[in-house]
């Protein structure tokens, strides 16, 4: 059976404080993931590694990491894929750091929750469903397969350089529900974007859209966002 060299971050504030490589030998098979890779390094040949992990099918964000000099999930990050040796594995670059490739994501949640992700109508009980077409539902295709993993942040110019930036992610969520037919608080949710810490932080260098594994478009989205900013200030446009 072939093995794997893993070249591993880590960090333990409660003991040394100190951040240090640490390499371990994994036998794996054709399916072995990043992932079950640190599995069997914490299950056989060190229990005190610590990472996140959730759904292990690439759709809750938890294990994003930064994988071969790439942000990845490791989960779905297949060892036999990664040509170089050793597989190094390091935490999202730029986050606070909590333990070895576990980052403190609760200024990024923060952020998301702030932009009000979620559909708002003038009425608090509405009378009847709100329909949507397929062509308009269309138009969420990209931003609802964001899974909030954190690495458009993690990887933002803007967001190293200004710590109130709401950062790609959250953006991108603040385009979902205003490309939405059926939210109704467009005048009440613009504040959140229209302003220093919003889209006009965002310089274009389109880091976000390189390291999102899900491939998403957050630059994009900002752009459509100033300028829907721009047409409600000056035009009064609200569509």
């Amino acid at each position: 059976m072939p093995e794997a060299t893993f070249r591993i971050h880590r960090y333990d504030p409660e003991r040394d404080g100190d951040r240090r490589w640490q390499e371990f030998t994994v036998p794996y098979e054709n399916s072995l993931t990043v992932l079950e890779g640190l599995f069997y390094i914490q299950e056989n040949l060190d229990g005190s590694i610590s990472f996140r992990y959730c759904c292990r099918a690439a759709v809750c964000g938890s294990c994003a990491m930064y994988i071969n000099g790439r942000y990845r999930l490791a989960c779905q990050t297949n060892v036999k894929n990664l040509e170089d040796a050793p597989i190094t594995v390091e935490p999202l670059p730029r986050m606070p750091l909590v333990k070895d490739l576990v980052c403190d994501m609760t200024d990024f949640f923060a952020k998301y929750e702030y932009i009000k992700p979620y559909i708002m109508h003038e009425s608090q009980y509405p009378e009847k469903e709100t329909l949507q077409s397929p062509e308009d539902r269309h138009k969420l295709d990209n931003p609802v397969d964001c899974i909030l993993c954190g690495s458009c942040y993690s990887s933002c110019p803007s967001v190293w350089g200004e710590d109130n930036y709401l950062g790609p992610a959250a953006l991108l969520w603040a385009y979902r529900f205003e490309a939405d037919t059926r939210d109704e608080a467009r005048k009440a949710r613009l504040s959140s974007f229209d302003n220093e810490r919003g889209v006009y932080r965002c310089h274009t260098i389109t880091n976000c859209v390189e390291a999102c594994p899900k491939e998403l478009n957050p630059t994009e989205a900002i752009q459509w966002l100033k300028g829907a900013a721009v047409r409600r200030r000056i035009f009064g446009r609200w569509k």
